[in-house]
């Protein structure tokens, strides 16, 4: 079964060498990280841009996209609203870049601020997803008032030509994302980050039956699975170890539409099954 990983991260940058007569590019991570794909069959993935909005800053391999991320790093560089928006546009403009990516939580302000409405205006006009951070953050400094899933509900619904995507279901407040989702037709979640490191599955299952329980209680409710989108949140978890995390969560018969199809479709990948 093809796989297609629609949330990871490359924290490393990129890298410049000389290869014979021309300079070149690498991004040693990524490269490490294709080598584990090829085992796994996962034939591409959509990286969750952060550090820049240079569009030189986001040069990866040919397998995989990514959405330019507003985090805050770029927040604090205090780029004006409208370099910021050139910046975004720029960058929407390239085929490798899928998406935008907004960090709430992590910025403290929530995505309704007037500040995000341009690239609520250039996702519209382009066409492309706007992912969301929602739910807990790694780290104190965090505050998750501005990540809560209900704030999500509200920019939904004043943009409902835009489609959104929960990242990481908004764990683990899961009945309020479970709500927002069935409410609002152009809102998916993905499935990134819902595990810390490698897992050794059958106790996790076991220890934490409940959460188990949960997680699978409020996809079904939701009662549409072309809604859900698989993730790892790499490097955060162990890519083979949660590839067999997310079996074990979703039935078999759907494993296709949340591996494969659902990502392909909302970032527009045109990947063949």
């Amino acid at each position: 079964m093809k796989i297609i990983d629609a949330h990871f991260h490359l924290f490393e940058p990129p890298v410049s060498q000389e290869d014979g007569q021309a300079q070149t590019t690498r991004r040693p991570e990524a490269d490490r990280l294709l080598s584990c794909w090829g085992g796994l069959d996962i034939v591409s993935g959509v990286i969750m841009g952060n550090r820049s909005l240079e569009p030189d800053y986001h040069c990866y391999p040919a397998p995989m996209r990514y959405c330019i991320g507003l985090d805050s790093h770029v927040l604090l560089e205090q780029l004006g609203p409208d370099q910021a928006a050139r910046l975004v546009e720029e960058n929407l403009r390239r085929p490798q870049c899928v998406g935008v990516k907004l960090y709430p939580g992590y910025n403290h302000q929530y995505i309704s601020d007037p500040m995000y409405t341009p690239v609520y205006k250039l996702a519209r006009t382009y066409h492309k997803p706007v992912a969301v951070h929602m739910g807990q953050t790694a780290g104190s400094t965090g505050k998750l008032k501005y990540s809560h899933p209900l704030t999500l509900d509200e920019v939904a619904a004043d943009w409902p030509d835009v489609q959104f995507v929960m990242c990481h279901f908004g764990n683990p407040f899961l009945a309020d994302a479970a709500a927002v989702l069935e409410k609002n037709p152009n809102v998916c979640a993905d499935l990134s980050g819902l595990l810390d490191g490698p897992v050794a599955l059958d106790a996790y299952f076991a220890r934490q039956r409940a959460y188990v329980d949960q997680l699978r209680g409020w996809m079904e409710y939701v009662e549409d699975w072309s809604r859900f989108l698989f993730g790892t949140d790499f490097p955060g978890v162990d890519v083979a170890n949660y590839v067999e995390f997310i079996r074990r969560l979703v039935p078999e018969e759907h494993h296709h539409a949340v591996f494969f199809d659902n990502a392909n479709r909302v970032y527009q990948l045109g990947l063949k099954a």
